[in-house]
Formats: C-alpha cells, structure tokens, sequence
C-alpha cells in the first residue's frame, strides 16, 4: 500500500476516493482543513499530495506556497470551478498537475499514476544513471540536479522535464511528445500545464541570471535545450558519466 495525504473539505468525497482508491493498494488520509493539512504534510514523509482549493482555515493556494518553502512532494491540486486562472495560479506555484471538480476516480487515478511514474526511476542496464550537459548534472538514481555545482530543487514534473530535454541537447523536442513523456497525457486544446512547467524551469535553471535562457520555446514546434558552447566532437546527445 502507498500513503497518499488529501486535503479536502468534503468528507463525503474524502471518504468515497479514499475506498476506491484503496481498491489499488493507495492508502488515502484525509485532512479537511488547509491549515491542518500543511501541518501534517511537514510533519510526515508523503509520496503524494491532493490538495483542494477551496479550504477552511487557509487556502490551497497558501497551502501549496508554503509547502514548496519546504518540500518538492508532488501535489496534484483539485480546482472546484476549474476556471483557467486557478489552474495557471496552481500551476506557477509549483503544483504537478491539476484536475477541476467534478471528476471522475477513474481519471484521478490515472493522473495519479502517471504522477507516480515519475518520481519512480527506471532500471536501465545499459544507460547510464547521470547526465551531464555543460554545467548541468542530473542524477537519475539520486534524484538530483545541479547547474555550476549548485543543488537545484525541481518538483517531479521538473525533473522529467529536464532529463527528457537533456537526453535531447540542442535539439527541438516536440510540444505533444514531451507532454506524453512528462505529464503521461495528451494536452487539449487549450492545456497550459506543460508551458507552466516549463516556464518554472526556465526561471530555477537561470536563477539570478534572469538572462540566461537555458530552455528556449520554438514557436509552432516544441522546446530546446540550448548549448553554450558546441565541443569539437559536436555537442548532439548528453554525456554519461560512466
């Protein structure tokens, strides 16, 4: 069974999701106020967190900042009218993903999962663990990235994002294709989330150096992870270290 912590004020929903979800070995807590939750997430380990918006006490928007002061846990945040703005909001602030009120369990479970798939990492004999792009160093097993030797904290989706970009340096990765390998979905017509993500890690892989454009958007196309500088053997895939 794997513990998953949700925020929300509606008992009737806490309590219908935490016995469907129990059906798929996910153990669910429920806390129905947003003050009370952000106590719980700090003072437990949690793999997972669905948080709502609407909340007494303090909002999941607050709840949310506050967590990302402390913790990359990947948040799946639930918006009641599922109007654009909660969702941009929800998303800049660091959440992983999104889902508007009503829903079905199928689809949250889904979502889950997908989450899920990314903080787990894959065994992979024959490829190397770390990779290593100008000063950026990811590490898959440890879960960890640096940029000139610094520590970086990026959120599940972040690091996906990163690891895909990275494996493909200099290269264009196409918009759709990069949403199905980092979200684990199709996006809509209208779907931001992946440009959100993207635009987070654009700012903590620049850090003080606002001009530093390290993830650069080529319009109609995709992303790209843009090389300083171009080696004498040519500078097309990451370097392992082995």
């Amino acid at each position: 069974m794997e513990d998953i912590l949700l925020i929300d004020d509606d008992v009737e929903l806490c309590e219908m999701l935490g016995e469907y979800l129990g059906r798929y070995d996910l153990r669910v807590t429920s806390v129905h106020r947003g003050d009370t939750g952000l106590e719980v997430v700090r003072a437990g380990s949690w793999p997972m967190v669905l948080l709502d918006v609407m909340l007494p006490g303090m909002d999941g928007f607050e709840v949310l900042k506050r967590i990302r002061m402390f913790s990359s846990v990947s948040v799946l945040l639930l918006t009641a009218r599922g109007e654009d703005v909660d969702r941009i909001v929800g998303l800049e602030m660091g959440a992983d993903d999104y889902l508007a009120k009503p829903f079905n369990a199928r689809e949250l479970l889904a979502r889950i999962r997908a989450i899920r798939r990314r903080s787990v990492t894959p065994t992979l004999a024959a490829e190397s663990p770390v990779l290593i792009v100008e000063d950026l160093i990811l590490d898959r097993a440890a879960r960890t990235v640096t940029r000139d030797r610094e520590p970086l904290e990026l959120t599940d989706v972040e690091f996906t994002l990163l690891e895909v970009l990275m494996r493909n340096p200099g290269k264009v990765v196409e918009r759709e294709s990069l949403a199905e390998e980092v979200l684990g979905r199709k996006l809509s017509a209208f779907d931001r989330s992946l440009d959100m993500h993207v635009s987070r890690l654009r700012k903590k892989l620049a850090g003080d150096r606002s001009d530093d454009e390290r993830v650069k958007t080529i319009r109609g196309s995709g992303y790209q992870l843009v090389l300083r500088r171009t080696s004498a053997k040519g500078a097309d895939s990451a370097r392992p270290l082995l």
